[in-house]
């Protein structure tokens, strides 16, 4: 059970532009892709599925309502120094949503994907 993949699914604007963002700047490698609707991207057992809105997620439900990028909801990856990514992701021309923040467990701040997906960058606290 400990090797399965888990599965996160995020809806996104250009696929392509998202596998792009993935691959480049967070260290995933794409696992298979057939862009413009979909592709799948991997980092460790961590699969990440890109749902363009030509993609079956992408389809309306039955009110109307299309899905979409953005929300709240993010993957969570930890990183040994949070200053350091920072400041080589903004160099890179990437946007985030806040500042680092710092609490018990550690540091953390929101990097925004192309399409407004929030990916939590996290520093634990050191013990």
């Amino acid at each position: 059970m400990s090797d399965e993949m888990v599965n996160v699914r995020y809806m996104v604007d250009d696929v392509q532009e998202a596998v792009d963002f993935y691959t480049t700047h967070l260290g995933f490698e794409l696992r298979s892709s057939a862009a413009p609707a979909f592709a799948d991207v991997t980092r460790g057992r961590l699969r990440l599925l890109l749902g363009g809105p030509k993609s079956s997620a992408g389809r309306p439900m039955p009110d109307g309502t299309r899905p979409g990028p953005g929300g709240w909801n993010r993957i969570h990856l930890i990183v040994d120094d949070l200053a350091a990514e920072v400041d080589r992701l903004r160099t890179a021309g990437l946007s985030f949503r806040n500042d680092i923040v710092t609490g018990p467990g550690g540091s953390q701040i929101l990097l925004l994907d192309p399409s407004g997906n929030v990916v939590e960058l996290f520093q634990p606290a050191a013990r």
